[in-house]
């Protein structure tokens, strides 16, 4: 009965997948017009090549490929026979990878049952899909989208991943992850934009593109604002709300690696989290009375060449506190912790507990370099925002990131004291 276990959530789980993709297949073929008669595979049908292909797997692997020949080969004839009233192949397609789907559940259910509902959701979404692209999706849209892909699939992949300067820190993969970064960044709280429109568009994308890099964050708000100036206050708004992702970040890094120095933290933490908070908030209450009555008209998704500034931004920083640390010499680990804020606060936050945690750093003195890190972030992040961004989006963002590292500053005195 034990050797039998395995078996039965994969044939639970074909089956499942077999009904939900085959319920759609039947629901949408009543539903189309335009293609009368009986569809060509219904619930029935689904089901059964879906069971089929676990067993196959389950039985002998040729038995797959014998399997999938024979549903390719109804698939073709039974688009044939009904060419003059069928418009696609879309479910003689969906035929094969739901036999396909249950050849994975025979060694994979959860990926399979996984796999089988974002299928089956994306065969439901047919009108609204060829909707938005017919109808709203531009070719300069298009474009971007292509040329995001390219930048993260083709050249992403090709670059060494590895340091290519004598100091150690300029990782050609790792600035084009940046700038990859960036331009995400900006693609998403451009379809923010378009959907929620400019009152709440960039704010929402901002804060949840805080959690991937907030220093980038920065840089696509900055471009934003720079390229449609009636969006400054969203964009300044989406920048100071992704600084809430850093406080977050800093405070579950630090909760994993020392729960001394998270304690010592906390409060800091959370009062430059609020002082984020309100900062966001002031700057979309501002736009709420401007911003808010734009109408957002399709445009570019992203501004590459800002990527790229961006990148070059942060290669300069870091090879500057390179260039210093080789001055001064070896200056001890306070100042290695509070130099790897320019890059990343996260980085620094565990660096600095781990010292502590090896006993080469007091308390004080790590809760002081972890503190000059994120001050030093912060400062990367205005000079970030004002090179991609100008003056007026800069002196939007300055009083926040001032008000954020005052008050982390306030919060460790007052834990001192």
């Amino acid at each position: 009965m034990t050797d039998l276990d395995p078996v039965v959530p994969a044939i639970a789980t074909a089956l499942g997948v077999g009904l939900l993709i085959g319920i759609e297949r039947e629901k949408s073929a009543a539903d189309d017009a335009a293609s009368p008669g009986d569809p060509p595979a219904g619930v029935r049908t689904f089901t059964l090549v879906a069971l089929a292909g676990v067993l196959a797997a389950l039985v002998e692997g040729w038995l797959v490929v014998a399997g999938l020949l024979g549903v390719a080969g109804y698939g073709i004839a039974s688009h044939l026979r009904s060419a003059r009233q069928d418009h696609g192949l879309t479910t003689e397609i969906a035929l094969l990878v739901t036999f396909l789907l249950g050849a994975l559940a025979a060694g994979r259910p959860a990926l399979a049952g996984a796999v089988g509902v974002i299928v089956a959701l994306l065969l439901a979404s047919r009108t609204r899909l060829h909707g938005w692209i017919r109808d709203r999706l531009t070719e300069r849209e298009l474009h971007d989208g292509l040329l995001l892909a390219a930048a993260a699939l083709v050249v992403l992949p090709l670059l060494p991943d590895r340091a290519v300067d004598p100091w150690g820190v300029v990782n050609l993969r790792l600035l084009w992850w940046l700038a990859v970064a960036v331009m995400t960044i900006n693609a998403l709280g451009y379809v923010a934009l378009r959907t929620f429109g400019a009152r709440y568009g960039l704010p929402v994308a901002g804060l949840a593109a805080g959690f991937v890099s907030s220093t980038a964050t920065h840089g696509a708000m900055g471009s934003r604002a720079r390229t449609e100036p009636r969006l400054l206050g969203a964009a300044a708004a989406g920048a100071a709300l992704s600084s809430i992702a850093t406080v977050v970040q800093m405070l579950v890094v630090l909760g994993v690696t020392n729960v001394t120095v998270f304690r010592a933290l906390l409060l800091p933490m959370l009062l430059a989290g609020v002082a984020a908070v309100a900062w966001g908030w002031v700057n979309m209450r501002r736009s709420l009375a401007t911003d808010g009555a734009v109408d957002v008209a399709p445009g570019r998704a992203f501004q590459w060449r800002t990527a790229l500034v961006f990148t070059a931004t942060v290669t300069g920083v870091l090879l500057a506190a390179a260039l210093l640390t080789q001055w001064l010499g070896a200056a001890g680990a306070l100042f290695g912790v509070i130099a790897a804020g320019l890059a990343d606060t996260h980085a620094a936050a565990v660096t600095g507990a781990s010292l502590y945690a090896g006993e080469q750093l007091a308390l004080t003195t790590t809760v002081l370099a972890i503190l000059g890190a994120f001050s030093l972030n912060a400062v990367a992040k205005l000079i970030v925002a004002y090179t991609t961004g100008g003056a007026a989006f800069g002196n939007r963002v300055l009083p926040g990131l001032a008000l954020m590292v005052a008050m982390a500053w306030l919060g460790a005195w007052g834990v001192s004291a």
